[in-house]
Order: structure tokens, then C-alpha cells, then sequence
């Protein structure tokens, strides 16, 4: 008897088809999951290669480090900064004025500003029978926008750059904060610091007993231990056009981490015979601009 051929239903033509089509998606997932496992065990060594680099690079084995920002964030506020005594001694006709016209004087008036936490400022002005007094002040915080340059580095750099323009006896060269010379080992702090101990020898001296040397002592130079760095700047103006009275201005200007202060107090004379004392006005801005830094300190 002659066997009939087995002919398999359709369903278990169907099953069998399933199962091949997975078991060929099965073997090519796998082949493609080892083959993405050797990629990226080669990427990974490769990788931990470079990110060693880069990590020994910011280091500093090489290239700049990231700079620290400045120890200043914000300002406070100018016009409450000055006590109402020191107030009245910078301004001696503010106390000969009816009280509501002095509280007015004294309380000053704000500059206008974007930002109170960048840059703020504050102006004061009294008039007596003999003199006109004016004085400002201005704070502002400096912020390095390059990652290489700490904010303290880029203040220095502009009162560098403000010194120099002062045309200050003494000033160093303008250090430059955005391309520092790597095979220097003296830093800016010290170049300016050793202006100012050139500034303090025999000649230049404040405490100097040379009389030949008044004029010079008197005169616009750098200053020593007020702040990180500080210089002082005397300008005696002629009477202009239309105008007999002598004017003077001296300014204090500052520099404490990544803040520069500026304290510029003036006297115009109200005679014509009479000029504006240089070391009473020196005295009284120093001392103003002393008190700021222990300000600024605590």
C-alpha cells in the first residue's frame, strides 16, 4: 500500500514560518549588539584618553585654567556710605543751611544706573561765602567675561589703564589681564606695588621732612597701603573764561579684589587771591576714601 505524503495544515505552515522569521531577527539583533559592544568599547578607550587630557590641560598643565570669580558680587549703596559728620566737615556750608535744606544736601543724589550691583554713584554740593565744595563718589565692580581672566586680573587692568591716563608719577605699565606673559613669574599686583615702594622713598615720601619735595608730595602719585592698590590725583584749574575763582580736584581712586572706587572732592575758591588748599583737601579725601575700604572689608 503506497503511503500518502504528509501535507501540513495551514496553521502549522504559519507557525513555522513565524518561528524562522524570529529566529533570523533574533540572529541579527545579536550580531548587531556585538557589533555596537566592540564600538564602544573602543570609543570608551579612545575617549578616556582625551578626556584625561583635557582634564590635565584645565589643570593647568599647559593651557589657562578656568579663572575664580571676584570677591565682590554686589555694591552697596554710595549716597549711605558717608556718615552725616564727615558729611558736614566735607561740605562746610551744608551746616550753616536751615535743617530741611541740610538733610537735603546731605542726602546726596544717585547717579543713574543699569545695574546697582555693576556700577553706582553719588554726588553732594554746598556753596558757603567763602568756597564751593562738591564731592562724588563712584563703585564699580568689574566682571571678566573670559574664562582664562579672574575679575580681580581685569580690575587691575583698568585701574592700570585709569592710573596711566592720570599721567600719575610713579604708574606702572597697563598689565594686560587677557594675554598674561606664562613665562612671567612677577604678577601685576607686585608691579604696582612696587611703584608704590618707589613712590615712598626719599623725595616722594608724605612723611618726607624735605621741604624741596613739598610740591612733589603735594602732587598727584601713588598710594600706599589703601586697598590693593590706590593712587591720588591733584588738578589745580585756572580761572576760565568769565570766571576768577581757582578750582581744585583731588581724587582718590581705589581698587579693593575686583572693585574700583573713585572719591573726587573739589573746592572753588570764592576770592580771587585765595587757592584751594591742596594738603587739606589730600587729607580729607584719603581719610574719606580710608574709611570706604574698611567699608568694603567688612
Amino acid at each position: 500500500m503506497q503511503r500518502k505524503a504528509y501535507a501540513p495544515r495551514p496553521e502549522a505552515r504559519a507557525y513555522v514560518s513565524r518561528r524562522r522569521t524570529q529566529a533570523s531577527r533574533s540572529g541579527r539583533a545579536a550580531a548587531l549588539q556585538a557589533a555596537l559592544l566592540a564600538v564602544l568599547a573602543v570609543g570608551c578607550t579612545s575617549d578616556n584618553g582625551a578626556s584625561g587630557s583635557a582634564t590635565d590641560a584645565k589643570a593647568g598643565s599647559g593651557t589657562k585654567a578656568v579663572a575664580q570669580p571676584g570677591k565682590y558680587r554686589t555694591l552697596f549703596e554710595p549716597c549711605g556710605s558717608v556718615g552725616g559728620s564727615a558729611l558736614k566737615d566735607l561740605l562746610p556750608g551744608a551746616a550753616e543751611l536751615p535743617d530741611e535744606r541740610q538733610r537735603e544736601v546731605l542726602r546726596g543724589t544717585a547717579g543713574s544706573t543699569f545695574d546697582t550691583d555693576r556700577r553706582v554713584s553719588c554726588a553732594w554740593k554746598s556753596d558757603d561765602s567763602d568756597a564751593s565744595h562738591s564731592l562724588s563718589l563712584d563703585f564699580e565692580r568689574v566682571v571678566s567675561y573670559d574664562p582664562a581672566v579672574s575679575d580681580e586680573d581685569r580690575a587691575q587692568e583698568l585701574f592700570a589703564k585709569k592710573q596711566l591716563a592720570a599721567a600719575v608719577p610713579g604708574a606702572p605699565p597697563a598689565p594686560s589681564a587677557s594675554s598674561p606673559s606664562s613665562g612671567s613669574s612677577a604678577s601685576p599686583l607686585s608691579s604696582v606695588s612696587s611703584a608704590a615702594t618707589a613712590a615712598s622713598t626719599p623725595g616722594t615720601n608724605p612723611s618726607s621732612s624735605d621741604p624741596t619735595s613739598r610740591a612733589t608730595v603735594l602732587g598727584s602719585r601713588v598710594l600706599d597701603g589703601l586697598g590693593d592698590a590706590a593712587y591720588l590725583d591733584d588738578d589745580l584749574a585756572s580761572p576760565g573764561a568769565g570766571s576768577t575763582a581757582q578750582r581744585r580736584t583731588v581724587s582718590v581712586v581705589f581698587r579693593t579684589s575686583n572693585v574700583i572706587a573713585t572719591v573726587v572732592y573739589t573746592e572753588q575758591s570764592g576770592h580771587l587771591t585765595v587757592t584751594p588748599d591742596s594738603a587739606a583737601l589730600q587729607e580729607k579725601a584719603q581719610r574719606l576714601a580710608k574709611n570706604l575700604v574698611k567699608k568694603f572689608n567688612d
